[in-house]
């Protein structure tokens, strides 16, 4: 049910239910008779009336305006504003993220500080993110197994709210590549081909998952999924122990041979990332690489009303619970002879 080309009511059906409050009265109030007349003394009743009388009659009606109120809040009343244009890519970008234990190596470093890879990969990847206007993100976490967490979208907002709320471990320990990319296959494999990408952010190994990497990357091929491969890391760190100072690869686990492998045969390219500059560079050649040109959409910011008439009729009911004003004024000039 609307009217024109701008309102409009999600729950028109609530309106039948305004008329609720007389059948209530009339048929189950369990008595017919007519409310007996009150006398008051003459000089109120020739000014109009008594005070008590006349607010019966105007709280009689505040309560059907607020009735009114409520209900057409019910009907969740709703505005449309003028069309607006939505510049399209045509991309569809899902983003699979590592959470397994190895993200909480803290060989990175953000602001001048050890941060772990994982806070590392939020810093970078929430403004690619924001910049991706007109492309639709969807977001996988794996560990043990891969989750779709956010599916394909515009709503850049939500990606970005649920990689922030993503923490280590929340997939389990171990890292299913596999699987991450077979589930990415299958949201994407419905898509025209020249759509279908895939960033996978990884700073391990296969160690998990019932699908191998070998099977997935057939199935990325044959579906046409691009992988673009990141591989999170340093390639050294200094750490301290009782016999001094030593040098580590905190990323031997890193099987860049296979990442490599996933972005040559699917089309994509393969990225290092030993520091945060390098994920930053890494990102902004993402931003670079050429949309597929699709006509434009447009759609029409819905507001909803009922914020309006619920607060109404909550500011109404609230002056009605006060008591009419001047009561105390009217007990007191009020004439102490004539019938009650």
């Amino acid at each position: 049910m609307s009217w024109g080309d701008s309102f409009s009511m999600a729950w028109p059906w609530v309106a039948l239910l305004w008329p609720l409050p007389w059948f209530v009265r009339r048929f189950l109030s369990g008595t017919s008779e007519p409310i007996q007349a009150i006398s008051v003394p003459f000089g109120v009743e020739a000014s109009g009336g008594s005070p008590g009388g006349r607010w019966r009659r105007l709280r009689a009606g505040g309560a059907w305006l607020c009735w009114t109120l409520l209900v057409f809040a019910g009907t969740h009343p709703l505005w449309a504003g003028d069309p607006v244009e939505v510049p399209r890519s045509g991309r569809n970008l899902m983003l699979a993220v590592d959470l397994s234990g190895s993200m909480k190596e803290q060989d990175l470093q953000l602001s001048g500080h050890p941060a772990t890879r994982l806070a590392v990969v939020k810093s970078v990847l929430n403004p690619f993110i924001g910049r991706r206007q007109g492309d639709r993100l969807g977001l996988i976490l794996f560990g043990d197994e891969a989750y779709l967490q956010t599916p394909l979208t515009f709503d850049r907002a939500t990606v970005s709210q649920m990689l922030q709320e993503a923490v280590i471990g929340l997939a389990g320990e171990s890292t299913a590549i596999g699987s991450a990319i077979g589930l990415a296959v299958r949201h994407l494999r419905d898509l025209p081909e020249a759509q279908r990408v895939l960033i996978l952010l990884t700073d391990g190994q296969n160690t998990a998952g019932e699908l191998s990497p070998q099977d997935a990357l057939k199935l990325a091929v044959e579906t046409g999924v691009r992988i673009h491969a990141i591989g999170v890391g340093a390639d050294e760190m200094l750490i301290r122990t009782l016999f001094g100072t030593r040098r580590v690869n905190p990323s031997a686990e890193l099987d860049e041979g296979l990442l490599r492998s996933f972005a040559e045969q699917t089309g994509g390219r393969y990225f290092r990332a030993r520091d945060t500059q390098e994920l930053e560079s890494i990102y902004e050649e993402l931003d670079r690489i050429e949309p597929v040109e699709q006509s434009k959409e447009t759609y029409r910011p819905i507001t909803p009303l009922f914020p309006w008439p619920l607060g109404a009729a909550v500011v109404l009911s609230l002056l009605m619970a006060l008591g009419p004003p001047g009561a105390k004024f009217w007990s007191r000039i009020r004439p102490s002879g004539g019938a009650t």
